[in-house]
């Protein structure tokens, strides 16, 4: 039976694969071709699963050449550490987020979703990097959709500032209609609009009203208790999220670190699949 490592890495080559738009190119080509996108969107992924630096991964898989030919790599053939860093920021957000839902599809979901936010430590840039950007906050707010059957990520959203939950939330939360059936928030997403949106589209929400009124009590006093409770399900993925990747974000730039929280959701999201 292969290895856990070797499924893994099946699993993030045939996804990489379909991330990469048109027809995925030979794994690498002489002259201007280089190394095809999948190949180094795979690199990545093996780096998060085996938590290496770039250079240490590379040593890695030159001693394996088992995995190195999956990726139709012979260890003479793998690129330097260098050229690794320097594609992962040529490489759009868009192949890292069709790898996030493309992770998503190897699982079924479950009838009950939650969505929640927390936030993600920066690499320590420099003085002038922080003033030359405009950085407000010391960490990256983070509003992750969670499936609460399978512990599935479904989606992610990364800002430098400090938006209101509800916008995230309506933002998300449509752009994933199709995937919900039940969304269990807490008061910080109360928004009447966004529950009229949400029974609109056939999704029940699970929304605790922030209690003004008589009538705000009386409404949460309507909610099943049991639904409503397993929204704290995004608490506890949000923890074995950083307990496995840990809080702190390597990349300096914040498009960087978007990808990296991306790329981190994708990678437990594949993990979780080749356990079982």
């Amino acid at each position: 039976m292969p290895s856990q490592l070797a499924r893994f890495t099946d699993r993030c080559v045939d996804l990489s694969q379909d991330a990469v738009i048109g027809e995925p190119a030979p794994a690498v080509e002489k002259g201007d071709g280089g190394y095809a996108d999948w190949v180094i969107v795979s690199i990545h992924c093996l780096r998060e699963y085996l938590n290496q630096p770039y250079r240490r991964l590379l040593d890695i898989l030159y001693e394996m050449p088992a995995i190195a030919a999956k990726l139709g790599l012979s260890v003479d053939q793998l690129p330097d550490f260098t050229t690794v860093c320097t594609r992962k920021q040529d490489l759009r957000m868009r192949i890292w987020r069709v790898l996030l839902r493309l992770s998503v599809s190897l699982h079924e979901l479950g009838d009950v979703q939650a969505i929640d936010a927390t936030g993600f430590k920066r690499h320590q840039a420099s003085r002038h990097y922080v003033l030359r950007v405009g950085y407000n906050f010391d960490d990256i707010k983070t509003t992750a959709l969670v499936d609460c059957d399978t512990s599935v990520i479904l989606d992610i959203h990364c800002s430098m500032k400090q938006p209101h939950d509800t916008q995230v939330g309506r933002q998300v939360l449509t752009r994933n209609r199709t995937r919900l059936s039940t969304i269990a928030a807490d008061k910080s997403y109360d928004w009447d609009a966004l529950r009229h949106e949400l029974r609109d589209a056939g999704i029940r929400p699970v929304i605790k009203h922030r209690e003004f009124y008589a009538l705000n009590k009386a409404h949460n006093a309507r909610h099943n208790e049991t639904v409503y409770h397993r929204r704290s399900i995004a608490e506890v993925i949000f923890f074995a999220l950083k307990h496995r990747f840990g809080e702190t974000l390597r990349a300096r730039t914040w498009f960087g670190q978007f990808r990296e929280l991306v790329l981190k959701t994708a990678v437990r999201n594949i993990e979780q699949a080749v356990k079982l």
